[in-house]
């Protein structure tokens, strides 16, 4: 893994999430309130059948707990549990706890001629659990950096994609 400065510029930018509640999503933050006894979610985000709760770095292994009950009793959804960053590396990892990541690169789309995000995984089951069935759940994590996280100096998101390392 070799950086540069530039790389470092994008990689470490700061954010901030975009805080606007549905009355749904106040339901959802009084839910998650009381079923983690007490632990405040920072922010909802709800698209398509994934309910995102976002909790502080501190709360996070606390709120981790009560994730499997809270599945079996939103059953049409898909609830995750993901820790509040400021720095967009960070907040990236976030979104994959569960698979290991082999290296993430700043690539430039052919076609488009635009930089994003590359995240490489050594095995192809990863790589299929980072993207989601049908590509639903990368979907959604563009949509979330597009829609409702604000990049400190005004830049627009880049679009993250999964690739297999061969």
């Amino acid at each position: 893994m070799f950086y540069t400065i530039a790389d470092d510029l994008i990689f470490y930018r700061l954010l901030s999430f975009i805080k606007k509640f549905s009355n749904f999503e106040l339901k959802l933050l009084k839910y998650f309130y009381k079923k983690t006894n007490g632990i405040y979610s920072e922010s909802i985000i709800l698209i398509d059948q994934f309910i995102f709760f976002f909790v502080k770095s501190e709360d996070y292994f606390n709120s981790k707990q009560y994730l499997k009950s809270m599945r079996r009793e939103l059953t049409n959804k898909k609830v995750l549990i993901i820790r509040v960053e400021r720095i967009f590396i960070n907040v990236l990892f976030s979104f994959f706890p569960d698979v290991c990541i082999h290296d993430i690169k700043i690539d430039t789309n052919s076609k488009s001629n635009q930089k994003e995000i590359s995240i490489y995984f050594l095995i192809a089951e990863e790589r299929g659990i980072a993207i989601g069935r049908n590509g639903d759940y990368i979907k959604v994590v563009n949509k979330i950096f597009k829609n409702y996280i604000n990049f400190e100096n005004n830049d627009s998101p880049l679009a993250i994609k999964c690739k297999f390392m061969n």
